[in-house]
């Protein structure tokens, strides 16, 4: 079978993007992960489909992981699949599309796309965890798919193929796991992190939900206000705004770059 697709990234982190309105594409777990094998297929982060609406929105979004498993929601490839869906309608102002976080309404401006999220949830105060040898102060929210965030003095001197497995695999986060977010205090309102993800089971050059975890628990434990700029690994900033009310996070916004790389046709 010949398949159609498009390459995206979001600061870095890297998506193949498909359409499948028509709803005849069904690939297996084993075929996702061909199309993300670096070597042996197109090469990325994860798989970004577009299907149909179910519930009213314009798009449903499909997102697996490179390692074929479906997850509920992704920032940077959100970011992505709606300036790739845009497109269908004529470049609107802003697309809605379904998730299995719930509901996201992107809008434009230029090529930087920002992104209302789900409500974060699920928060836990930090505990402190053994790590490879090291302790950390571990804090946890929700921000459409679960962030463990740990705060560290430096990032670059951080063992992240150590300790960022055993932040995610670890047993307080069992049965799922979590994501794992190291991330560094750069001045006020200004962070820079470090992200070990599941289902790559790997560092990759930016998370989305994670920069949002991180940017919420900074200003839950801070004080600092709405927004947070956000340095990723692959180097570029994105920023996190949001209303807070006794407490209370709501109105979460992502923005950041999403960008075209290029197009083409594989064999699966």
């Amino acid at each position: 079978m010949q398949l159609n697709f498009w390459k995206m990234n979001g600061a870095g982190n890297d998506f193949v993007m498909l359409d499948n309105r028509e709803g005849t594409l069904a690939l297996t777990g084993e075929q996702i992960a061909r199309i993300c094998d670096r070597h042996r297929g197109v090469g990325a982060d994860g798989v970004l489909i577009v299907e149909p609406a179910e519930q009213g929105a314009d798009f449903r979004m499909r997102y697996y992981n490179a390692d074929g498993g479906e997850a509920e929601m992704c920032g940077n490839g959100g970011r992505c699949f709606a300036r790739f869906s845009r497109r269908f309608l004529d470049e609107a102002p802003s697309v809605s599309f379904e998730t299995q976080a719930g509901k996201i309404l992107a809008s434009f401006d230029g090529e930087e796309v920002s992104l209302r999220m789900s409500e974060p949830h699920s928060w836990q105060d930090a505990q402190d965890l053994e790590l490879a040898g090291s302790t950390r102060a571990v804090h946890f929210v929700n921000t459409g798919v679960p962030h463990a965030v740990a705060f560290v003095e430096n990032l670059e001197s951080l063992n992240l193929c150590e300790e960022g497995p055993a932040l995610r695999y670890h047993s307080a986060f069992q049965p799922k796991g979590t994501n794992a977010n190291f991330v560094a205090v750069e001045g006020p309102q200004s962070l820079a992190i470090r992200t070990y993800e599941r289902g790559v089971e790997g560092e990759t050059q930016a998370c989305g939900t994670g920069v949002c975890a991180a940017a919420l628990v900074y200003a839950k434990n801070s004080g600092a206000a709405s927004p947070v700029s956000v340095r990723v690994r692959g180097g570029d900033t994105l920023r996190v705004s949001f209303q807070r009310t006794d407490g209370i996070f709501t109105d979460v916004i992502l923005s950041g770059p999403a960008d075209f790389v290029f197009e083409g046709c594989i064999q699966i």
